[in-house]
């Protein structure tokens, strides 16, 4: 017997941000797998990443309903954001520096702080409040319509797993709540710049949708332990799934691209990314070795680049490295495709839990099977590529050693052997949509995990070792 799943997705196509891509991943998958599916998306006031070409990836059975949370002080920021982004398009190559300085005013950054305190005051559990209400309407009526069984909440943002709390509680819908990113664990600014008080109330809000939900997915075990410490009680290990981010499909073949030039490539946002000792690295090997440098192009396509290419221009290094702004999902397999090797980087060290993260680039690099420089901290970025025996990896505060992996590939790339430092397509596998899937399918269903998570079995990150206080409901 066919059953069917409401899925409560902030983030869906068109947007082409990251958090589109794993409940489109899903919603492909179990589609396939005899579930009948609906979702509820947003409809915002501007699109961080529109990407129409996603939209033929969503299967024609699939029905979508759109909402919009009404806010003016959106409304006004989404005219602002595109009114800017239309002045630096056609302005001259001056305009963004000029942009740049007014923006960082010392009164202006002032001013901005106060409003970032405020919103993350005001805007509980998140940006996307406005959103709740008409989103509840929605899938109420959805429930109703389509004889649900489940409800699947893709967090971020939290205000969908309220949204999937609010169905619950009106409709007697059992929901789960995937956590993709580290949520209430002050990852996020705003959860570090609320009053106490404030953040007493979030963390209420966490308690509660963890305690009432049927299961909950982790990306990973690290993750689970974190919200067992701060969160003790509220969750326990027999309702934790452990589900990472996946790609679609089957993993490419391999061939060597044509170039004269070994092409690295980076796609994806550079915000809070590091990339400074990267830099200093190809500084280096253009300094000792010349005729490598002159034979290699590193491209970055994505959002962020305007400080990079400062620093790219400052080191001297505008002949070896090139950055585009981001573009479509089409166009990014057609540059991987054209690419010798694929780069990753991890997130700024400063960041409390900037080790609990990896990239939804990651699983798109595994299916494209390319070698893949990384250049991170000791990270879930890093255990992954150690786990499917990537050999090209290296630590974020030492050039040197990046250097040296730089001229491993550039040699692979002279000799023709790359394919000798390609990732393990048999464990890559482990990371496909259909597996991914099957797992996920275990939750909606009530059922434990294949691998039960255990608490206590893994440590937690450093950076947040002072912040593990546990919150008493």
């Amino acid at each position: 017997m066919r059953k069917s799943v409401l899925m409560i997705a902030y983030f869906f196509p068109p947007e082409g941000n990251a958090g589109s891509y794993r409940p489109l991943r899903f919603v492909r998958s179990l589609s396939q797998m005899e579930w009948d599916v609906c979702i509820v998306s947003a409809d915002p006031y501007r699109y961080e990443r529109y990407d129409r070409g996603l939209l033929s990836l969503v299967p024609q059975e699939i029905h979508v309903s759109r909402v919009r949370g009404r806010n003016i002080w959106h409304a006004i920021q989404a005219w602002r954001g595109q009114r800017l982004q239309s002045m630096l398009s056609k302005g001259s190559s001056g305009l963004s520096e000029k942009v740049s300085a007014i923006h960082n005013a010392p009164f202006r950054s002032r001013v901005r702080e106060v409003l970032r305190k405020v919103e993350a005051c005001y805007y509980l559990p998140d940006m996307a409040r406005p959103w709740i209400r008409p989103a509840v309407k929605s899938a109420v009526r959805l429930c109703a319509s389509r004889h649900s069984n489940v409800i699947w909440a893709t967090v971020g943002p939290l205000s969908s797993g309220l949204v999937a709390l609010q169905v619950s509680e009106k409709t007697g819908i059992p929901y789960v709540l995937d956590f993709r990113d580290p949520w209430g664990l002050n990852y996020y600014s705003t959860e570090l710049i609320r009053p106490k008080l404030v953040s007493h109330f979030f963390r209420r809000t966490m308690y509660r949708l963890l305690q009432r939900a049927q299961a909950v997915v982790f990306l990973f075990d690290t993750v689970a332990e974190c919200f067992q410490r701060v969160y003790p009680g509220a969750v326990d290990d027999s309702r934790i799934h452990i589900i990472p981010n996946g790609y679609d499909g089957a993993i490419d073949d391999f061939e060597t691209p044509q170039g004269e030039r070994c092409t690295i490539l980076y796609t994806g946002t550079l915000t809070t990314y590091r990339y400074d000792t990267f830099l200093q690295a190809l500084s280096l090997l253009k300094k000792t070795s010349p005729f490598q440098a002159n034979q290699i192009h590193v491209m970055f396509v994505g959002e962020g680049t305007v400080a990079l290419q400062d620093k790219v221009a400052t080191l001297g290094l505008s002949d070896i490295v090139t950055m585009r702004p981001s573009t479509s999902y089409a166009e990014i397999l057609c540059l991987q495709k054209n690419a010798h090797a694929f780069l990753i980087l991890g997130r700024e060290s400063n960041r409390k839990g900037h080790e609990l993260v990896a990239g939804a680039k990651l699983f798109g690099y595994l299916k494209a099977r390319r070698p893949i420089i990384g250049i991170l901290p000791h990270d879930e970025t890093r255990k992954i590529l150690d786990h499917v025996g990537v050999s090209t990896l290296a630590d974020v505060d030492s050039p040197n050693e990046i250097l040296r992996v730089i001229q491993q590939v550039f040699d692979s790339w002279e000799a023709g052997t790359l394919d000798a430092l390609l990732p393990s397509g048999a464990t890559c596998e482990n990371y496909s949509a259909e597996s991914q899937t099957l797992a996920l399918i275990r939750a909606l269903n009530g059922e434990m995990a294949e691998t039960p998570f255990r608490s206590g079995t893994v440590s937690p990150p450093p950076s947040l070792a002072e912040d593990f206080l546990p919150f008493n409901f």
